[in-house]
């Protein structure tokens, strides 16, 4: 009987202690992390994977309790399809296509990420000096015929020179990379590309002929909207409270670090594929420039005011239907 007891209080105690362990086990981070997965789905070549490398090398997502997963996709499409079929949590665009989506149903929304654009970039030997110099010759643009910043440049050069650009140019749609090489090998005299790409024409010894965000004021904006943010369903986010928190949490910390540490920056050289440190600069910086200081209210409103100008100047179905950003495409739930 008293070899019963024994027995019966070591297991007790073996008990008690597995379970020690098993709730110490589950209050870890990446315990936590585990039931807290958020799938973001990235370009391939977006500078996006700059940051989300920054979250995951330094914690930042175990941190604030989530597991990142990183889903590469093949193309802006693809990324909004992806998004759609539920395949993934996140996706990266701009806030057009939100309010098209909201327009049409959907419960999508926006939280700002970055105000950096590209712009223009012209061969110094293309004899290109403004503008209307752009008239019957090749213009690269990323991103395809809906493309933010084209659509931007053509309400621009309506409202300065009183022409449409998708008339008087030979609009060449490719892929970043593509249109890079294609201007620095000289079959292309011009691009307008992505601001990762247009920082590394300029390293390259390319001249810019007009900024983006130099454009916004002719347009009648004060202030810079946001270009890209993060964008999820409102219901996903209804029901993934937590993860939809930590992840801009983590983000932001990311975006916190690469803002002031130029030696985080040389620890992401390899993956940004820069050749040299003055390619890695321009990157740098570019980034730097488009970090949002105040992700609040006015964001949303000079990104109003850039909807009616594209929507006066623009083709009127990338406007989607009407002058208005749909309610709720900039989420209301945004804490970071």
């Amino acid at each position: 009987m008293r070899l019963h007891r024994e027995f019966a209080r070591l297991a007790l105690l073996l008990l008690l202690r597995s379970l020690a362990l098993a709730a110490l086990l589950l209050s870890t981070p990446a315990a936590m992390a585990a039931g807290s997965e958020v799938r973001v789905g990235v370009l391939a070549f977006g500078s996006v994977n700059w940051e989300l490398a920054t979250v995951e090398h330094n914690g930042f997502d175990r941190a604030n309790g989530i597991a990142l997963k990183v889903v590469q996709l093949a193309g802006k499409d693809g990324a909004a399809v992806a998004l759609q079929g539920g395949s993934v949590d996140v996706i990266v665009t701009d806030w057009l296509w939100v309010s098209k989506r909201r327009s049409e149903g959907a419960d999508f929304t926006f939280v700002p990420h970055s105000s950096a654009v590209g712009g223009v970039m012209v061969r110094p030997d293309s004899g290109i000096k403004t503008l209307a110099d752009l008239k019957g010759r090749k213009l690269g643009i990323a991103g395809g015929p809906t493309d933010k910043s084209w659509i931007m440049l053509r309400a621009y050069a309506r409202k300065v020179l009183g022409v449409d650009l998708a008339k008087t140019v030979e609009p060449v749609y490719g892929a970043p990379p593509l249109l890079n090489a294609l201007m620095q090998r000289g079959e292309i005299p011009a691009a307008l590309n992505f601001w990762p790409y247009e920082a590394r024409l300029r390293a390259a010894g390319m001249r810019e002929l007009i900024d983006v965000a130099d454009m916004l004021p002719a347009l009648g904006l004060k202030q810079s909207p946001p270009i890209v943010g993060w964008v999820f369903s409102e219901h996903w986010a209804a029901r993934h409270a937590a993860a939809i928190d930590g992840f801009l949490k983590a983000t932001a910390a990311a975006e916190k670090l690469l803002a002031t540490s130029d030696a985080e920056w040389q620890r992401l050289a390899p993956l940004t594929q820069t050749e040299d440190a003055a390619t890695l600069a321009a990157l740098r910086e570019a980034y730097r420039h488009g970090i949002i200081a105040d992700p609040g209210p006015r964001q949303a409103a000079a990104a109003e005011t850039l909807m009616a100008i594209l929507h006066d100047y623009a083709d009127a179905d990338f406007a989607g239907t009407g002058p208005h950003l749909a309610p709720g495409t900039f989420w209301a739930g945004a804490t970071n």
